[in-house]
């Protein structure tokens, strides 16, 4: 039997740039491995995810940056998605009391766990970027976020040799689901985690963030997709595997069939 053609338009040098990227998975570190899977379509699904994000990091590289804009840039709306205020009486008193008795649990994997407060937050060295945030429903707006670089924080707190993840437990309970998994987290691994533009935002448009858009302080991951994007942050866990947490796939969206790795 004849072999089959190559496709027409494929040059070489895109088939060797296509076998690295698949070399470049073969380690698969970005996964869990395939004994913390219940299911062979889990796992399946994770191994195509950490291809892809294998491939984004060899094509563009870890520390590329995502487009950053000027103040003119702002949109003149930045739509509220998602959950628009927490439910429940313990976030309403912390909202009622301006956030003074919040605090930002950060544990799991480290040797220093810590809790920290807004005033906290802002005594360390800030960030401020103007970025275009992506919805997955296919909206975009550009805002303006100041915050502490996440990886400030992580290094406060000292992870351990076996820290994989970090894990964002949020104050919403998105659905009321029947196997107690409602409420909105989301992961990230050490090499987001560390990214310059991975922030811990408590600011948007030069003041407090609102509470339609994750007061007192969320997530920015600029180079993902806006469900990436937690608020709400409560607690910050390092971890090892997020086979263990919600439905095991590392998000609340995840766990329901969106992508882990949402890169853009």
């Amino acid at each position: 039997m004849k072999p089959s053609p190559k496709p027409a338009g494929i040059s070489r040098r895109q088939l060797l740039t296509g076998a690295a990227a698949v070399a470049a998975a073969a380690p698969l570190g970005g996964c869990d491995s395939l004994a913390d899977n219940e299911h062979i379509g889990d796992a399946v699904q994770r191994i195509e995810q950490t291809l892809s994000m294998r491939v984004q990091r060899l094509l563009i590289g870890r520390g590329a940056l995502a487009r950053e804009f000027e103040i003119k840039d702002l949109s003149p709306q930045f739509k509220v998605n998602g959950t628009d205020k927490p439910g429940g009486d313990d976030y309403q008193r912390l909202l009622d009391t301006g956030f003074s008795n919040w605090r930002l649990v950060v544990d799991g994997k480290v040797r220093n766990p810590l809790s920290l407060s807004i005033a906290d937050l802002k005594s360390l060295p800030p960030r401020t970027q103007i970025t275009r945030h992506d919805c997955v429903e296919g909206w975009s707006a550009i805002g303006q976020w100041t915050g502490v670089p996440l990886s400030r924080v992580i290094d406060l707190a000292g992870p351990t040799a076996d820290a994989r993840y970090v894990v964002f437990h949020c104050a919403d309970q998105y659905e009321q689901a029947s196997d107690g998994n409602g409420q909105y987290y989301e992961s990230i691994d050490l090499v987001d985690a560390y990214h310059p533009q991975t922030i811990l935002a408590y600011g948007m448009n030069g003041k407090d963030l609102t509470v339609g858009h994750g007061a007192p302080l969320r997530l920015r991951v600029e180079r993902q997709l806006g469900y990436k994007h937690a608020k709400y942050v409560m607690r910050v866990e390092v971890v090892d595997s997020f086979a263990r947490i919600g439905r095991g796939h590392g998000g609340f969206w995840p766990d329901r069939g969106y992508e882990w790795y949402a890169g853009i």
